[in-house]
């Protein structure tokens, strides 16, 4: 049976130091010594465009993750990693996460405006509050409750949208004859007064070429799903099965509704963690190599910091212990991990295993086709709008992916050939937000003026870019 799909995938490139799991620097294929190296990160940008890849991803924390005595931690400030890849190419999207808990609006706005300058409308900002305590420490203060901080969140990106409307599209004049850079009338002080923030305006950086950045979240629990649905244009998120990734691709699209949005609004992009061979036996020997390189006590301490109890003292080859109370960090990837451990009935030493290579993301073994398999599976059956790929070892897992996997996708009609567009959110098939301060255009000769300029035109902007792609018809088995 087949039916038609007006949709191509969406793949993103998770890099992550030399590999996404925890034994790669370890593994011959990768080169722990280039964790700093801006040319490491740059030949991975180029290989992710060769791809034709929609974006490359950094996630970010602002304290140093994990126990660096067993692990290949630290490195690069995101912003200024993507500024230099920004150099390198000319395609792929460039997106870095920036929390919301230790940051200022105006910062944030400023950094994010210019990073879309210089790379011509390729910038994403993924929107983090901070849920470490660790974090917290590293500023001074006690960690603020998850409601506190999503409750923050929402008003810093209202602020960081007006100021990056703060500048209408046409306000450079640069009319070199009347000695006229600016019309000053066309750039905004914003006034924003609110609970954690007064912001007065208007940004010193023109508008964006995309007028704003992507905007990306992260977060899976109520307050998380609830913020991507009124903000968010592109999702990372962890399912372990295809029946929970259909219930977060459906909850999500529908509170998205409540608000007013269409689903195709958002793009949703699980995780997974593609360990690649010409055989399955090669992959499943990858995979084994990998699990053999880790060092329990590491993994321990890890899951240790997610489920917020000290599990160092607890055997190895027991189930995972009760779990209770609440914790003030990683909600949803609490529930996930715990919900793995009972349904595959795992003990402590597998269940590191497992989370080795993903850190609770989906971690597929296989040849080219049965990752393409599993990858299409999930796309045609409401559970991805596409993948944040994961690769095991960088750069050697993000080029297996890029030569074997993409050439399937893109043979069997599900992935693009070429970039459909210049900006980052041309490809994902997003509209261009008009700016909130842009007057509308007159009604007629009845009299009816123009939408004064305060008002915010762009909560009511048809989204039309999204069809452009409507007779990209491709034939899905299912």
């Amino acid at each position: 049976m087949t039916r038609n799909v007006t949709r191509k995938l969406h793949l993103n490139a998770f890099l992550m130091g030399v590999g996404h799991h925890e034994a790669a620097w370890r593994h011959p294929l990768s080169e722990p010594g280039r964790l700093t190296d801006i040319r490491h990160y740059q030949n991975l940008a180029r290989i992710a465009e060769r791809g034709r890849l929609d974006s490359v991803f950094l996630a970010d924390g602002l304290a140093l993750w994990g126990n660096v005595k067993h692990n290949a931690l630290g490195g690069l400030e995101p912003l200024t990693l993507l500024s230099a890849l920004a150099a390198v190419t000319d395609h792929v999207g460039l997106i870095a996460t920036v929390s919301t808990t230790y940051n200022e609006p105006f910062h944030v706005a400023r950094k994010f405006a210019s990073l879309d300058h210089i790379s011509d409308g390729r910038a994403g900002w993924n929107i983090v509050t901070s849920a470490g305590e660790a974090e917290a420490h590293n500023f001074g203060i006690d960690r603020p409750v998850h409601r506190r901080r999503y409750e923050r969140a929402s008003e810093f990106l209202d602020v960081v949208t007006k100021l990056w409307d703060s500048w209408e599209d046409d306000a450079v004049l640069g009319d070199r004859a009347a000695g006229v850079y600016a019309d000053t009338g066309k750039i905004h002080q914003i006034e924003h007064t609110g609970d954690h923030f007064r912001v007065k305006g208007p940004l010193n950086t023109q508008r964006p070429p995309q007028g704003r950045p992507l905007l990306v979240q992260a977060g899976s629990s109520e307050d998380g799903r609830d913020f991507a649905a009124r903000h968010a244009e592109a999702v990372f998120t962890a399912q372990q099965t295809l029946e929970e990734g259909q219930e977060f691709y459906a909850d999500l699209k529908a509170r998205a509704s409540r608000y007013g949005r269409l689903p195709e609004e958002i793009v949703i992009l699980p995780g997974i963690a593609p360990i690649l061979g010409s055989t399955e036996r090669e992959a499943l020997q990858l995979e084994k190599e990998l699990e053999d390189l880790t060092i329990p006590a590491y993994g321990v301490a890890q899951l240790s910091n997610i489920l917020g109890v000290d599990l160092s003292e607890h055997p190895l080859d027991e189930p995972l212990p009760e779990i209770t109370g609440q914790t003030e960090g990683q909600q949803s990837r609490l529930k996930l991990v715990t919900d793995l451990a009972r349904r595959e009935h795992l003990t402590l030493r597998q269940l590191i295993g497992r989370l080795a290579g993903g850190r609770g993301h989906r971690v597929v073994a296989g040849t080219p086709e049965q990752v393409a398999d599993q990858i299409q599976e999930w796309f045609a059956n409401g559970a991805a709008d596409g993948f944040n790929i994961m690769p095991p070892i960088l750069p050697s897992g993000l080029e297996d992916f890029v030569d074997h996997v993409v050439p399937v996708l893109q043979a069997r009609g599900l992935f693009r050939y070429e970039y459909e567009g210049r900006t980052l959110r041309d490809n994902y098939g997003l509209a261009r937000p008009v700016s909130r301060y842009a007057a509308k255009p007159a009604e007629g000769p009845s009299g009816d003026t123009a939408v004064s300029a305060g008002e915010n035109a762009a909560e009511t902007t048809e989204n039309t870019e999204n069809t452009k792609n409507a007779n990209d018809t491709v034939v899905v088995a299912s």
